[in-house]
């Protein structure tokens, strides 16, 4: 699902400086899909905000990109018909070391007409060129 730049991006992350505006798609996760920063999120939690995005706009090819090998599907499922995608609220970033990290965070959907949650403790780890990837997560109820 294609959107505009200067669309709010998906992922809510609000604008610097106390102002209640998103920033634009092409200000914030946008940058990470395409371009030439992509892959290139400067921590997991931008990662993940980047993942999250690209489930709503059904980017599988950057979801399989930015999924460490040694837990990466071969392919990923196409989307259900008729899901969307509605929201994402970024609880906790914790940084472990340079290279590793967790995010949690709760991702909101509606399938069938039945409003669902995501929510989620994510590892991440930063390979050797610098990359932050997602490694596995564990749910929470």
């Amino acid at each position: 699902m294609p959107i505009a730049l200067d669309a709010p991006c998906p992922c809510g992350r609000l604008s610097p400086g106390g102002r209640k505006e998103t920033l634009p798609y092409g200000r914030c996760c946008g940058r990470w899909h395409q371009g030439p920063t992509r892959l290139q999120a400067p921590d997991a939690e931008s990662l993940m905000r980047s993942r999250y995005c690209a489930y709503v706009l059904g980017l599988h090819d950057y979801l399989l990109d930015t999924w460490h090998p040694d837990t990466r599907p071969a392919t990923l499922a196409p989307d259900e018909p008729g899901l969307r995608w509605l929201g994402l609220e970024v609880r906790r970033h914790e940084p472990q070391d340079d290279d590793h990290a967790m995010v949690e965070f709760v991702a909101r959907c509606k399938l069938g007409g039945r409003a669902q949650r995501l929510h989620e403790c994510s590892r991440f780890e930063r390979n050797a060129l610098g990359q932050w990837l997602y490694l596995d997560g564990q749910f929470r109820d």
